[in-house]
């Protein structure tokens, strides 16, 4: 088991949001996490990476408890998050913003390396990797937040919405992704409007 959730419970103020998730992903899975809006899918993947405080619950990552930890703790645990609505450094060039997504690696080496294997897996960053990524098309900039996130090298990401508002084709390219990302040995959790598309690449479902 890479991640257990257990009874997770969390608010915005006043507003209860989470009202006791329990969750179990083992290593390897591609888990969605499905529903209507306002069902609470993504404050379940903000509340795992440490955006938001639980109420109550717990975290296990790896027999590891996580609850209340920073998110740039977590990230040090090899946990990598991929926000909502494609945020990217707007003023900084592509390949600026795979050095941010390496932050925590000190060996230059490495973060070259890492860069490469990023251009390899998304060709059309290496071709705008001088481009400031304001300029960048909305599925090229999911393809940099995603390489952004793998930068990391993390054994579990977290996804939020990765389709929301690509065109069609973009959409269906940015899933393919997702599963060869998966079939890399990373598990993921992807958290997910699209349910069809979702549960279509997913071995596995939450709905909530």
């Amino acid at each position: 088991m890479i991640l257990k959730v257990e009874n997770l419970e969390a608010s915005y103020g006043y507003l209860k949001i989470l009202h006791g998730i329990n969750l179990e992903v083992k290593i390897g899975d591609l888990v969605a996490i499905v529903g209507p809006n306002g069902s609470g899918k993504s404050t379940t993947i903000k509340t795992i990476f440490g955006l938001i405080k639980p109420d109550n619950g717990r975290v296990i990552f790896k027999d590891k408890s996580i609850t209340n930890k920073k998110p740039y703790e977590i990230v040090r645990y090899g946990i990598a998050y991929v926000p909502q609505g494609r945020i990217v450094f707007q003023t900084m060039t592509v390949e600026e913003n795979l050095e941010m997504g390496a932050y925590t690696v000190k060996d230059n080496r490495i973060v070259k390396q890492r860069i490469n294997e990023i251009y390899n897996f998304f060709p059309i960053l290496k071709e705008k990797r001088h481009q400031r990524a304001t300029f960048l098309s909305g599925g090229q900039q999911q393809m940099l937040s995603i390489g952004r996130a793998l930068m990391l090298k993390p054994e579990l990401i977290l996804m939020d919405e990765p389709s929301l508002g690509l065109a069609p084709k973009t959409m269906l390219e940015i899933f393919e992704k997702i599963k060869d990302i998966n079939k890399k040995g990373v598990t993921v959790i992807l958290v997910e409007q699209n349910a069809h598309m979702a549960l279509k690449i997913c071995n596995k479902a939450y709905v909530l």
